[in-house]
């Protein structure tokens, strides 16, 4: 089972990125995922979550109205799309996916058994 994140760069702020989440080894259809982050010197934070299905997303309060969760299940794929990016956002991004089928979109690091290497999201200002 493989989670491999990329897409990240370097943006200057108020720019957008587009991360993606390719998952490999098994199929996660029936699986809610969601992305993390982790800036230097800090706890790893939530950021996004999204049901099985796309039909239900949850986002931390810090990225609500700038950052959009969605999935392709025929491409076994997520992706974040973050747009009016600040400063603050940068981090190493980290997609997970829950051990277990269904569920809310839960943004809970512990509620996730899958995790991603990583890609690194710079903002300047």
């Amino acid at each position: 089972v493989q989670l491999q994140a990329f897409g990240g760069g370097l943006v200057q702020a108020g720019g957008s990125l587009r991360l993606s989440c390719a998952a490999s080894g098994r199929t996660f259809n029936s699986y809610g995922m969601g992305w993390f982050r982790q800036a230097p010197g800090k706890e790893r934070e939530s950021v996004a979550a999204i049901t099985w299905s796309g039909g239900s997303t949850n986002y931390v309060d810090s990225v609500k109205g700038r950052f959009t969760i969605s999935r392709d299940n025929a491409k076994n794929t997520i992706y974040l799309q973050m747009n009016s990016l600040k400063t603050e956002d940068t981090a190493v991004y980290y997609c997970a996916a829950r051990g277990v089928p269904g569920g809310s979109p839960l943004l809970r690091a512990e509620d996730y058994a899958y995790w991603g290497q990583g890609t690194l999201v710079t903002v300047s200002s």
